[in-house]
């Protein structure tokens, strides 16, 4: 199973190329689903099809999806929501208000994440193509699985010193409150959504998935595509192609259309120089808006070319591109690299806390977990080199050999 992700900024068309590949790939033979986690709900209007958030056949061999992470929240997050409703409620909190206060930033964009996983585990198809929010929500919504399996698996070891400790607080006493005794589902609803959590960082760590960066020809959108491939090469995703979309075709005798043209293909050639290894597809301005099955195949026709079975081959294709974190050894010494492309040094911070190694570029950052074999050793060298963060670790005498 294939899985492809589209990103980029708002307004550049990565709803319209997201469904253009997936009809395409429908049409050249492979079992589809589309799936959007942007709140806009945007790929209904692209595809002129109601959707819902089961599956909802487009045509033959095509089923699209619009995520309702709120029903997904019923099964993983009310739970515990109602047992931290009721602790504010003993504390004398407003019922409304505590209802907000239990809603935590991130969490619909997790349970997004989590349909997309049933849906991928439960549909049985050929290729999932996902229509993303916008960069900046994609970035913080692909960064969320792996820093939150790292905290649960932390605070699930603690577990019952926290519930003695609030069974004492249930008591409650001259002038205290009493609160609610915690509940053995509480723990067990954070216990399962760290196994959730963890088959979705495996699903997007699979060498089947990459990111497909959707971009116009213009300075402002050019910008935030290289950062939005650092960000993501930061935290392990590998992005295999760029779609620059709505090229005005030059010639003619119409100078505004040729000015557009003749910029738009400087910056084209700016675009094709920035992200080079990585291919560059190219897509003009079509007559119409393209909207509807129809509309969508002859994009997917100019992106890559006919449908047939050859064409469904290059989908399902795994990215040919090595993954963005390496650890090899090095004689005596190990080598950790980071893929950061078009970092630069004065937007790079590393600092090693204990086992983890806390890498920062610009407003992202990431905790790595060391390896064990790692944690036992001494960083002697750190370095940004051909687009890449190269760390060099050297075992010590007084931990390697230690169990």
């Amino acid at each position: 199973m294939r899985l492809l992700l589209f990103t980029g900024k708002g307004g550049v068309g990565k709803t319209t190329v997201a469904a253009a590949t997936a009809v395409h790939a429908a049409r050249s033979g492979l079992k589809t689903l589309v799936v959007s986690t942007d709140a806009a709900h945007s790929l209904a209007d692209c595809l002129d099809r109601p959707l819902s958030a089961d599956p909802v056949e487009v045509e033959a061999g095509l089923s699209a999806v619009q995520v309702d992470p709120r029903r997904r929240g019923e099964r993983s997050w009310r739970g515990v929501q109602e047992y931290l409703i009721a602790i504010l409620d003993a504390l004398g909190v407003d019922p409304v208000a505590a209802e907000e206060l239990t809603v935590l930033p991130g969490v619909e964009e997790v349970l997004a994440l989590l349909e997309v996983r049933d849906l991928v585990d439960g549909f049985g198809c050929d290729l999932v193509v996902v229509d993303c929010a916008p960069t900046a929500e994609t970035l913080r919504l692909l960064a969320l699985p792996e820093a939150l399996t790292r905290y649960l698996e932390r605070a699930l070891p603690v577990e019952r010193r926290v519930m003695r400790a609030m069974a004492v607080g249930a008591r409650g006493g001259r002038g205290r409150p009493t609160l609610p005794p915690p509940r053995d589902y509480v723990v067990e609803a954070a216990e399962r959504l760290h196994g959730e959590l963890a088959a979705v960082a495996d699903l997007l760590a699979a060498p089947s998935t990459s990111v497909r960066l959707i971009l116009t020809p213009e300075a402002v959108v050019l910008a935030e595509a290289r950062r939005a491939w650092t960000s993501l090469a930061l935290y392990g995703y590998v992005v295999d192609a760029v779609v620059a979309n709505r090229l005005v075709p030059g010639g003619g005798a119409d100078p505004w259309r040729s000015a557009w043209a003749d910029a738009q293909a400087v910056k084209l050639a700016e675009v094709e120089a920035s992200f080079a290894p990585v291919p560059v597809q190219r897509a003009g301005y079509a007559p119409a808006e393209p909207v509807g099955a129809t509309a969508l195949a002859a994009l997917g026709e100019e992106l890559y070319g006919p449908a047939s079975g050859d064409g469904a081959l290059r989908l399902l294709a795994p990215p040919d591109t090595v993954r963005p974190l390496q650890v090899r050894r090095d004689g005596e010494e190990f080598l950790l690299r980071l893929e950061l492309p078009l970092a630069r040094r004065t937007d790079l911070e590393l600092t090693r806390v204990g086992d983890d190694l806390r890498v920062r570029v610009g407003d992202y950052r990431r905790v790595l977990a060391l390896p064990s074999g790692l944690r036992r050793c001494d960083i002697i060298a750190a370095a940004l080199r051909d687009g890449a963060l190269q760390v060099r670790f050297r075992p010590d005498p007084a931990l390697w050999r230690a169990p």
